[in-house]
């Protein structure tokens, strides 16, 4: 039943592509609605499980207080283990920020805090009503005239969407 009636949604979808804006946030409004009886009851703590802080072997420890460079003999294996570090730590922090950015997005419909989700499951049902009213070259002209607004009328503050969705919570909060 599931299936059917995802394939009509797409269908529908297809034929009238003005509706998947406000299809979108008339979804997330929901979610934001159903996840409400999950809500936490009790403020986020620090978890240690959360930063791996219990599960190090002798191994990393020993690797972790190896001096720099490394005090091996082979000066190869000390070339490819700094190479090797460097590369790994920078891929860990983009994907650091990556789970971080996803996490706020899940934050957001997740009541994890009940004043930003109330806030944006509001914004979603009222964008979901104009979308559903406003035709769509209507929205994507005003929106578009906004973004090429001329710089005289721009603010060097970040935007209150942006400085919203940085504000969420992420589990990045529960590491020691």
């Amino acid at each position: 039943m599931t299936s059917v009636l995802v394939h009509i949604l797409f269908l529908i979808l297809i034929w009238y592509p003005e509706l998947i804006l406000p299809t979108l946030f008339l979804y997330m409004f929901l979610i934001g609605l159903w996840n409400y009886r999950f809500r936490p009851r009790h403020p986020p703590h620090m978890d240690t499980k959360v930063s791996w802080a219990e599960a190090v072997n002798p191994d990393e420890l020993d690797e972790e207080f190896d001096t720099f460079p490394s005090s091996r003999p082979n000066d190869i294996v000390r070339l490819r283990y700094d190479r090797l570090r460097t590369v790994a730590g920078r891929i860990q922090t983009v994907v650091g920020d990556i789970a971080t950015q996803g996490e706020r997005i899940h934050s957001v419909l997740s009541w994890r805090d009940p004043r930003a989700t109330s806030l944006f499951v509001l914004f979603c049902f009222c964008a979901a009503v104009v979308l559903y009213v406003t035709p769509f070259r209507a929205v994507a002209l005003l929106a578009g005239l906004y973004y090429l607004r001329h710089p005289r009328f721009r603010s060097k503050l970040p935007s209150v969407p942006s400085n919203f969705f940085r504000r969420l919570p992420a589990r990045t909060d529960s590491l020691l």
